[in-house]
């Protein structure tokens, strides 16, 4: 075992020498979205002496965001655990990993925090910590995180784009914006802060603004992962369909949201929600549900986090797959024998009448889907993902609302959504049909 050496942002480690490339690799890589970050794979193969190598190899398994994930982690766990020497912060790490291959998510948080206070400059750790707080629907902890890190990272970019998308998930919008055009000042191309600039647009309702903020933006991302990539064209789509040029959104999903990497969770659920939006604005999307179908029916036994899996399901529901009455099986089992032990209840009261929701209403039964889905729309931040990806649903009830002729709801929720749609042709279009249904001039 070498002696001590140190990373890119100075955390120490028992790593070899010969070993650091890598481990930068993935630290400076996972933070920036670049390819990179995978790099780590080899090395932690090249390096069976190197513990922090393969943590880090065990953590981007995880990423896989799939149910073989532990067992692809679990051999580079080991090998770190075999390993003598391993300092405070490196044991930490091996403690955090292996809960989150044990799916407690409670733990990895609590271990995940107590890290961050110990390692503030440790940058790639505090984006794997603010990660899980995310999708526990915790925006009030990724924004403590973050700010917590602001002192000994004020001079990178990454740390104000953390402190940005914690401040807009938590409904500082100002706040947020500031801390974006910070990491910008630093640097003109990190892509995290397009990502929370596109957020506070899409809260204010400038959707013009933000819309040329990100295609001024958008050369950039070239070289980024497909999640980064395919996640900032989708808030581009997001911002056309809103602005009423659906032919533009509709472009965006065929050349740069779907078939980056088709395989990615991410990238799936991009898909799904962005193709389900261009339909429910009365888009003609002709066969791309069925694009979609074979790789969202592996998704079939995935009922890892609820937010992922509930678009899954619609997907394939979309797509008049088989797939889609297994997972629904699968997921209606969490009430009695959770995946995930601290899901139980999540699923029971939110995850279950959801997923009935979602399949109601892509088999066009408009009625039950609002019956169900009304009652937990309230509830539906602890599934995680943001304001932006949980609008999907907010939108199906809405699309149930009018096909079932509930005029007056509709009417409340249309009136409300223009505060951050103002400019949306679609909108306006439906709130005059809804006035004139309930004969209003």
């Amino acid at each position: 075992m070498a002696m001590s050496t140190a990373d890119s942002f100075g955390s120490l480690c028992t790593s070899p020498t010969a070993a650091m490339a890598g481990i930068n690799d993935f630290c400076e890589g996972f933070i920036a979205y670049q390819p990179r970050a995978v790099n780590v794979l080899q090395t932690a193969d090249d390096h069976e002496d190197s513990a922090l190598a393969n943590i880090y190899a065990g953590m981007l398994w995880m990423f896989l965001e799939r149910p073989e994930a532990p067992s692809k982690s679990t051999p580079y766990s080991q090998r770190a655990e075999a390993l003598s020497g391993l300092n405070e912060r490196e044991v930490g790490l091996l403690s955090m990993l292996k809960a989150w291959q044990r799916y407690e998510f409670t733990q990895v948080l609590a271990i995940g925090e107590t890290l961050c206070a110990a390692y503030p400059h440790d940058l790639a750790l505090l984006k794997i910590v603010q990660y899980h707080a995310f999708n526990a629907g915790d925006a009030p902890r990724m924004l403590r995180l973050a700010l917590a890190g602001e002192s000994a990272n004020a001079h990178q970019a990454a740390v104000h784009s953390m402190i940005a998308f914690g401040y807009e998930q938590s409904n500082e919008i100002a706040l947020a914006e500031k801390a974006a055009h910070t990491a910008l000042n630093i640097n003109a191309n990190e892509p995290w802060a397009h990502h929370a600039l596109a957020h506070v647009h899409l809260s204010r309702g400038t959707t013009r603004n933000g819309l040329n903020i990100l295609k001024a933006s958008s050369d950039s991302w070239s070289e980024l992962n497909s999640f980064m990539f395919t996640h900032n064209w989708w808030h581009i789509a997001l911002f056309e369909i809103a602005n009423g040029d659906v032919t533009k959104a509709l472009s965006i999903y065929d050349e740069r949201c779907w078939g980056v990497e088709p395989e990615y969770s991410q990238d799936q659920i991009g898909a799904v929600s962005l193709l389900a939006r261009l339909e429910m604005a009365a888009v003609d999307v002709g066969d791309r549900w069925q694009g979609l179908r074979p790789y969202l029916e592996t998704r079939d036994d995935d009922v890892i986090q609820p937010f992922l899996c509930l678009q899954y399901l619609y997907g394939l529901a979309k797509a008049e797959s088989p797939s889609a009455q297994t997972l629904l099986a699968l997921m209606q089992q969490q009430a009695e024998k959770p995946v995930v032990i601290q899901d139980k209840a999540l699923w029971t009261q939110v995850g279950i009448p959801t997923a009935n929701a979602l399949m109601a209403h892509a088999q066009g039964d408009f009625e039950q889907a609002v019956r169900l889905l009304a009652p937990v729309r309230q509830q539906l931040w602890r599934i995680g993902g943001s304001h932006a990806q949980r609008d999907l649903f907010e939108q199906i009830l809405l699309d149930a609302r009018l096909r079932a002729g509930h005029w007056d709801a509709a009417r409340k929720t249309l009136e409300h959504r223009k505060s951050w749609e103002p400019e949306s042709p679609l909108l306006h279009q439906r709130l005059n049909e809804v006035y004139q249904q309930l004969n209003i001039s």
